[in-house]
């Protein structure tokens, strides 16, 4: 392994690393929620993290003590510095998604980016371009295709089993801002964009009904509402999902962005859906559903219970499936680690992820078809919320742009 003092390798010598299948370090962007899960999950696929970056020198060495990584970076550019790195995680705000892959890839680094991959489809497009022309793979973190019962219904549904696809239609819920008190910057234009229950959590629930369906959307209409147009901004940091504390002091800050969105959908094939997003379902942590509808069978799952996929049928019981490696089709059952009864959950999507993006990279190929979500993929993800926001905007049906 290399030192930190050695300089950083040229773009040529990165490729030959590559093709000497040699991908030794990752280095995590990002010490919220999600920034030490990458840690974590990297670690379970076998990865070697390097080190870790946050908003500051001291917010670094804090999450390395914590997580026992070697490295607290004092600023992005040292992690791209690091000729130890040929991977950089990106969990970082979504303001900065944009600038700081652009650096990466012309550093000569793969990246992994959370979603959305940038602001805007006019910045996610100029990435998708570039990491072409630098020949660095660029991976937008849709982990939640990762469960194997989601890749289990793919396969159903490109088997025939489903027949000919009639509906796709379900909800992501959560409530961890239910009350005004609630606050994360993702309430925060500046820094989470224009969609923010939409590109949250809504671009995930629209990734993997069309992974599971094999269909585009062609058009939208949307609805959206606000419920806290005035939200209480606490004067100090609070990590996602956790709340602001008792005695804490506020600001009043108003709201632009959604708390709730219902969506209409039409699909290329003819196949209508719709969905409902909403960050303000008191009682619902992180519910995923979604349920496709076929001329044959159904498929429904749900995230808070992911170990069961229903299977409907109309002329003979509906039955459920549980998640058992020697009950999947083949090509599935790589992503479940452990038997039928060892349930598998959020973190193993992570894992699971990672482990079919660092088999690719050692490989060695990186013309060859990509198995896991790319950057096309959130450029597209980016082009479908736009046309969500205009349609939300103007209230009435809006084409997707597909380019």
């Amino acid at each position: 392994m290399n030192s930190q003092s050695e300089q950083p390798q040229t773009q040529s010598s990165l490729e030959s690393t590559v093709s000497r299948n040699q991908i030794s370090g990752a280095a995590v962007v990002g010490t919220g929620f999600i920034g030490p899960a990458h840690v974590e999950a990297l670690r379970r696929a076998g990865v070697h993290v390097v080190g870790i970056a946050g908003s500051s020198p001291g917010r670094a060495q804090e999450s390395a003590r914590a997580l026992g990584v070697e490295t607290a970076y004092p600023s992005f550019e040292a992690v791209l510095a690091d000729p130890r790195v040929q991977v950089v995680h990106l969990a970082t705000p979504n303001h900065l998604h944009y600038e700081q892959a652009q650096a990466a890839l012309r550093a000569g680094k793969h990246v992994i980016c959370e979603k959305p991959l940038a602001l805007n489809s006019e910045q996610s497009a100029a990435l998708v371009r570039l990491a072409a022309e630098t020949r660095r793979v660029g991976v937008v973190h849709f982990n939640l295709r990762y469960y194997p019962l989601v890749h289990q219904a793919r396969e159903m549904v490109r088997a025939g089993e489903l027949g000919e696809i009639f509906l796709v239609h379900g909800s992501y819920l959560q409530d961890w801002l239910l009350y005004p008190t609630d606050w994360n910057w993702r309430l925060e234009t500046e820094q989470g964009g224009a969609l923010r229950a939409v590109a949250d959590i809504g671009s995930h629930w629209l990734d993997m009904t069309s992974f599971v369906s094999g269909l585009q959307v062609q058009a939208v209409m949307a609805d959206f509402q606000t419920f806290h147009p005035v939200r209480k901004k606490p004067r100090g940091p609070v990590q996602t999902f956790s709340g602001a504390g008792d005695g804490m002091e506020y600001e009043d800050v108003p709201i632009r962005t959604e708390d709730y969105a219902s969506v209409l959908l039409r699909y290329e094939n003819g196949a209508r859906g719709a969905c409902t997003i909403s960050q303000v379902s008191a009682g619902r942590k992180n519910r995923l559903f979604f349920e496709i509808n076929g001329s044959k069978a159904s498929l429904a799952w749900n995230s808070e219970r992911p170990n069961e996929l229903w299977i409907g049928r109309r002329d003979k019981a509906s039955e459920m499936l549980l998640k058992d490696p020697a009950l999947l089709d083949p090509s599935v059952r790589d992503l479940a680690s452990y038997p039928g009864g060892h349930n598998e959950g959020f973190p193993d999507t992570l894992k699971q992820l990672y482990r079919q993006v660092y088999a690719y990279l050692q490989r060695g190929d990186l013309s060859a078809p990509a198995d896991f979500p790319t950057f096309e993929d959130g450029h597209r993800s980016l082009l479908l919320g736009e046309a969500i926001l205009r349609s939300a905007q103007q209230g009435r049906w809006e084409e997707v742009v597909n380019h």
